[in-house]
């Protein structure tokens, strides 16, 4: 009997707790292997990640591409001719997705202030912008049923080189269902404009309020009426940023790490909203915010938040290969 509980002691500890934490690769595993491509997707599935967590855009031909940034950027770009591109390229919503594959983001380019600091990422030549179609189809070749995905509708307030969140959010909603992922997909933005689209045509897909309060503020408290960023809803009005979440229809609050403080994800649980970070780094804030009892992180490092996640006995996420 005394084999047989040591036994069981050692299994419990392995296994770790019941309830499952929310391992979300950023980008794919944005610090590790370039992002928003299916190398680096693939690296977060092989080290373990539940959420594979990625950017999307809209091509002028209507195809959902993952990508980060509206237009191309000559930090990670290189055209046809294999050279960086030397100025930023044009918006993805100005190109066909034929166009748009022409182009290598599979290495970062060298002596930048961008890849110093993703200096260990590991470069996958020949990586091209995929469609999100794609990624879906990469998780489902690696047997990957676990794993969720956390789309990021890119747009901004103004802006004429991202879409309109009415075509944006009908895009998203046919290709999750399109490919039956509904129960597996979170859709998170800034620019909550497509959420509350999403929230009247596609209900079943989960929205997650992402929000920012540092240089970049999406909250705008200045009492000069709704921030362009929050689809009409007044930070003013609500009093705290929990609150404008729980009003918006979002079930996952996401704010910067470094705007959330334990009050206030004890107040956003108590509203019944789950609470992801973003972008979580370091082994200690990651370690802190464990303890303070968030649901889930967003890292660039998911390797570093595995071994933070087993040092606290949360249960890990099964690696995946992709065959």
């Amino acid at each position: 009997m005394t084999l047989l509980r040591a036994l069981s002691a050692a299994l419990i500890l392995l296994v770790g707790p019941a309830h499952a934490f929310d391992l979300q690769g950023h980008r794919g595993a944005r610090g590790l292997a370039p992002e928003n491509t299916l190398p680096g997707f693939a690296r977060a599935l092989a080290i373990g990640v539940s959420t594979l967590e990625l950017d999307l855009a809209l091509t002028r031909d209507g195809v959902l591409v993952v990508h980060h940034d509206a237009r191309l950027s000559p930090e990670l770009t290189r055209g046809p001719d294999g050279e960086f591109l030397s100025e930023v390229g044009p918006p993805l919503l100005k190109l066909s997705f034929d166009e748009l594959r022409r182009y290598d983001v599979g290495r970062l380019k060298p002596r930048t202030p961008y890849s110093r600091r993703f200096a260990a990422q590991k470069p996958a030549d020949g990586a091209g912008i995929p469609s999100l179609a794609e990624v879906f189809d990469l998780a489902k070749r690696a047997g990957a049923e676990h794993v969720r995905f956390n789309i990021e509708t890119k747009l901004a307030p103004g802006s004429h080189d991202t879409p309109e969140p009415q075509a944006f959010a009908e895009a998203v909603a046919q290709t999750v269902r399109g490919a039956g992922l509904a129960g597996r997909v979170t859709v998170q933005s800034f620019d909550w404009r497509t959420l509350k689209v999403l929230s009247e045509i596609a209900p079943e897909i989960a929205r997650s309020c992402l929000t920012s309060e540092g240089h970049f503020d999406t909250m705008q408290r200045d009492g000069a009426g709704a921030s362009p960023w929050t689809a009409g809803l007044d930070i003013d009005a609500y009093g705290s940023v929990p609150k404008l979440v729980k009003a918006a229809g979002c079930q996952i609050w996401s704010p910067a790490f470094r705007d959330l403080t334990e009050d206030r994800l004890k107040e956003a649980k108590a509203l019944g909203l789950s609470v992801i970070p973003w972008t979580v780094n370091s082994p200690e804030s990651m370690g802190q915010l464990i303890d303070w009892g968030v649901d889930g992180l967003i890292t660039d490092y998911p390797d570093r938040a595995r071994q933070v996640m087993a040092a606290k006995g949360l249960r890990l996420p099964p690696p995946v290969a992709v065959r």
